[in-house]
């Protein structure tokens, strides 16, 4: 059964049926799920919001982890209520393991369904996505972790050449728990061969 929206979250919109998180892109009125809307974000870093309600951290706060966040030292995206945060892993498909893959072209340049943009007037042209999403195009999707922090231990981490700017929440500090949310997709051969492998044993033991 699927987490029953926080009550932190109820005066939040709604798309689809679905809480549109405080960061979420919205572009020609319509909310861009899994794309972060860049002033909103640096936003929910310096003032210590939530990215989904976007009400003040408390005592404690989770941050979603892969891997590679892990190897860098930091997490990219802003912090989740521990009441947040179960919610937006049952219903995120990449974090409930429902998208296999990363996907494979800009979100930012294009309307919802899929169409270029035409409004001369609206930025999203202009809006690339970042040196993450972009290694990560058409990629397996990775191993995901929640990892709860206390907020004494809030440390940001800024871009190398500017100080003002935050690029994510350290991950060098005390951890309090972590809870794995997805593992990592295997790649197309990888899966096939998997698969034979269990064919293969399965006609052994017949």
């Amino acid at each position: 059964m699927s987490p029953a929206i926080p009550v932190r979250c109820l005066a939040r919109p709604l798309a689809g049926g679905l809480v549109v998180p405080y960061v979420s892109l919205i572009h020609n009125g319509h909310a861009v799920f899994g794309s972060l809307d860049a002033g909103r974000a640096r936003r929910a870093f310096l003032q210590r919001l939530c990215q989904i309600c976007s009400q003040p951290l408390e005592e404690r706060f989770f941050v979603i982890v892969r891997p590679a966040d892990e190897q860098h030292g930091y997490s990219p995206e802003p912090t989740l209520h521990p009441e947040c945060q179960p919610y937006t892993a049952a219903h995120c498909p990449m974090l409930n393991g429902t998208a296999s893959h990363y996907r494979s072209r800009p979100v930012l340049a294009s309307h919802p369904a899929g169409r270029p943009c035409t409004d001369p007037a609206c930025p999203c042209p202009e809006l690339v996505p970042d040196q993450g999403h972009t290694a990560r195009s058409g990629r397996p999707a990775d191993r995901y972790e929640a990892w709860m922090i206390a907020a004494r231990n809030y440390r940001l981490v800024s871009h190398p050449d500017t100080p003002a700017l935050p690029i994510g929440i350290s991950l060098n500090v005390p951890v309090l728990r972590k809870r794995t949310l997805r593992e990592a997709a295997l790649p197309a051969d990888a899966a096939a061969l998997l698969a034979l492998l269990h064919t293969a044993m399965e006609l052994e033991q017949d």
